[in-house]
């Protein structure tokens, strides 16, 4: 196993607030070509979130992008028994699109960008899109709630 020093993108927030906008595209690229990797093998991530997605350091590059955690991958080629029960939830709520909280069999590659659609969220406002005081109201938001534009949440403007 790879030894990794660095932070989540979690950690990263967490800890030094919302990134500057140029450094979010920065990491959101990289993890775009991740997923486009892994999707062109037939893979879907399924949990894409800011505890997933590790900046570290490579050679002289910073913010070297790594994405974690493939335990909940949908291998879209293969038909049959798969890593969850058929018609029910898998990821995180924070991150989960509506198809995948509404346990829609069919969840393919769109269900990594809308994930990040929502990381793009934390790194640029610091807080996830939806917040809920439980689990499942957050994930039923995602289905009926309209998110506050991480510029409101800001109170700036972004580029």
């Amino acid at each position: 196993m790879e030894l990794l020093e660095g932070f989540t993108l979690e950690t990263l927030v967490a800890r030094f607030g919302p990134v500057p906008p140029e450094r979010a595209v920065h990491l959101l690229c990289q993890v775009c070509h991740s997923l486009a990797e892994a999707h062109h093998a037939g893979l879907v991530h399924r949990d894409i979130r800011p505890a997933n997605i590790f900046a570290c350091r490579r050679g002289l590059d910073l913010d070297f992008v790594k994405v974690l955690d493939f335990g909940l991958v949908k291998d879209r080629k293969e038909s049959g028994a798969g890593l969850t029960i058929a018609g029910t939830m898998a990821g995180t709520p924070g991150y989960m699109p509506p198809e995948a909280a509404l346990g829609n069999r069919e969840i393919d590659a769109r269900a990594g960008i809308y994930a990040l659609g929502c990381v793009a969220y934390w790194l640029l406002a610091g807080r996830p899109v939806l917040e809920g005081t439980t689990a499942m109201e957050v994930v039923l938001d995602h289905v009926r709630t309209a998110p506050v534009p991480a510029f409101a949440a800001l109170g700036a403007v972004l580029p």
